[in-house]
């Protein structure tokens, strides 16, 4: 059982599971969970969702409510215990240079009346999240970026959540998701090295972006509508080239890297079609994907392991990936990011170095004060039981001492009155006595089987056994045979009757083989005389208290 199912019984526990969304136009929605140590997808799914491209909006908040119901419960996930972090497409990214002095208000009201220029905010109240460019800074003024998305989406997807009972603790956007997802699967390993600059190029429905990178850094972001569905076959990687070939003068880089999010373009095509200096490099984030971008768990179906968006790979990362230019739309601070709680943790204890998330942190210090207080319970609680049961041991111990002693002084008072009484001589005999008997009804109780039933024991001083009883077959006769022969080896025990138990001749003849049959059986270590003689005096007795059995039933011969 692992620490957190046990904490969680304590009553412990009280953490919320991080489950990640992508709302990803060429899929739909996505569920996902990674294992960032591993660096593979642990939980993954998706659901047909409608995304309206000209609105940058979800079409159905309803049909959203159904997709999110449905993905956890297919992966098992309590929606009352969890906190979602969600990707949604960039509605708009842009750059601009204020004052240092100006305050995170002035800069907020700034920057909004900028985004309202846009034809979508003239509809619709933006929300706005900014950050520095790197700490670019020029004189008295630094570069900010800067993006927006409809506050009615962002009300509208935190009430459809709060219904389900989930908690909308973080937006991101798909830009800043994607360079994640670079960054976390190695993709781009070589691009986002320091000082190393390159061009990020991004293919969408409605045209494509480049975004100017210096390592992990964005410098510039510019985008250029383009009628990509107007154009058919081979003429949308030609309209691309001549267009961005330009584009991409101003942006003079050692890498380009083409990233395809729409069906209708290849990227691996279209970078053997671009006509520019530098390396080319490309992945295809849509249906022409080749290979998954990282492993995937066993829990995770095959045909939705392509799926995964780098999208969702990126907001899943977390804040495991450090990227300078991040965004959330539910905080209203200029540069706070949605952390991930179960990111490692560098920990320095004296010459040892390791990393430890939160969560495992937390774990351990709980549980590392359960065992500092169980001694101490065990003080209380545990440790007078326990004296309680030694003591009441130790008084039944002494009981018996006492009651030996008794005998042993009443024995050596006859010894006494009777020269020739030899008291040390009797005790042992009497504890020899009882020794045999009590190996032989220890020898009993271990070994009679379940269908075997005993209805005469007779244990002498001697050493002498006689049992007698029944049983439903021949086979568990044998082994209760063998089993007192093994518990009572030195006494040469042997079968002395085996017979099947009848009313009358006619009886044994009938019998139906399909029908149960009881057999009768006798073990003893007696000679044939001491047998008949003990049986003899049984009989006896029997007849003396009035416990005739004549005519009981059917004796057979007896077999040896």
């Amino acid at each position: 059982m692992a620490l957190n199912d046990i904490l969680s019984q304590l009553g412990l526990g009280g953490s919320k599971d991080i489950v990640y969304l992508s709302v990803t136009p060429s899929v739909g929605l996505e569920l996902i969970q990674l294992d960032i140590n591993s660096r593979t997808v642990k939980t993954y799914t998706y659901r047909n969702l409608e995304y309206n491209e000209s609105l940058r909006e979800i079409g159905s908040i309803e049909d959203f409510k159904l997709a999110v119901t449905d993905m956890f419960s297919e992966l098992k996930i309590n929606m009352k215990n969890s906190n979602v972090v969600m990707n949604l497409p960039m509605v708009f990214l842009g750059s601009k240079e204020l004052p240092i002095l100006l305050a995170d208000d002035a800069v907020t009201e700034a920057l909004t009346s900028e985004v309202e220029q846009s034809y979508i905010f003239k509809r619709y109240e933006p929300v706005i999240s900014w950050c520095d460019a790197s700490n670019i800074q020029s004189g008295d003024s630094r570069k900010l970026f800067y993006s927006a998305i409809q506050k009615n989406v962002v009300d509208d997807l935190k009430n459809a959540l709060t219904e389900l009972g989930i908690n909308l603790v973080g937006i991101e956007i798909s830009l800043t998701s994607m360079l994640k997802a670079l960054a976390f699967t190695g993709l781009a390993n070589e691009q986002m090295k320091d000082n190393v600059s390159w061009n990020l190029m991004l293919i969408t429905q409605n045209g494509y972006a480049i975004c100017s990178m210096v390592g992990k850094n964005i410098v510039e972001y510019y985008e250029e509508p383009l009628a990509i569905k107007s154009f058919e076959g081979d003429e949308i990687y030609n309209a691309i080239n001549a267009s961005a070939q330009i584009t991409l003068m101003s942006y003079p880089a050692n890498y380009l890297y083409i990233v395809s999010t729409t069906d209708m373009v290849s990227a691996e095509l279209l970078s053997k079609r671009m006509n520019v200096t530098g390396i080319i490099n490309y992945y295809d984030n849509n249906d022409f994907k080749r290979d998954n971008p990282i492993p995937v768990s066993l829990e995770v179906l095959e045909d939705n392991a392509h799926k995964i968006s780098l999208e969702a790979i990126g907001v899943a990362a977390g804040s495991s990936v450090n990227m300078p230019v991040k965004f959330n739309f539910l905080t209203t601070s200029s540069d706070l990011s949605v952390d991930n709680p179960n990111e490692p943790v560098h920990v320095v204890l004296g010459s040892h170095e390791f990393d430890i998330s939160p969560n495992a942190a937390r774990n351990i210090s709980v549980l590392i004060s359960l065992l500092l207080v169980l001694p101490v319970l065990a003080v209380y609680f545990v440790v007078p039981m326990i004296q309680k049961q030694k003591q009441a041991q130790l008084d039944e111990i002494n009981s018996k001492l006492e009651q030996t002693n008794n005998e042993i002084k009443r024995i050596q008072e006859e010894q006494n009155r009777l020269n020739d009484f030899d008291a040390n001589a009797e005790i042992k005999k009497v504890l020899g006595y009882n020794r045999d008997k009590l190996i032989g009804y220890t020898a009993l109780g271990e070994s009679v089987p379940k269908n075997v039933w005993i209805t005469y024991f007779v244990a002498q001083a001697d050493g002498k056994f006689d049992i007698k009883g029944g049983s439903e077959n021949v086979e568990d006769v044998y082994t209760f045979y063998r089993n007192m022969k093994d518990y009572l080896i030195n006494t040469k025990l042997r079968l002395h009757k085996l017979e099947m138990k009848t009313n009358s001749v006619d009886e044994a003849v009938t019998i139906d083989p399909n029908m149960p049959t009881d057999y009768e059986f006798e073990i003893t270590n007696m000679s044939d005389a001491e047998v008949n003689a003990l049986t003899k005096t049984d009989d006896q007795d029997d007849t003396k208290n009035g416990n005739n059995k004549k005519g009981a039933k059917t004796k057979s011969k007896s077999k040896k």
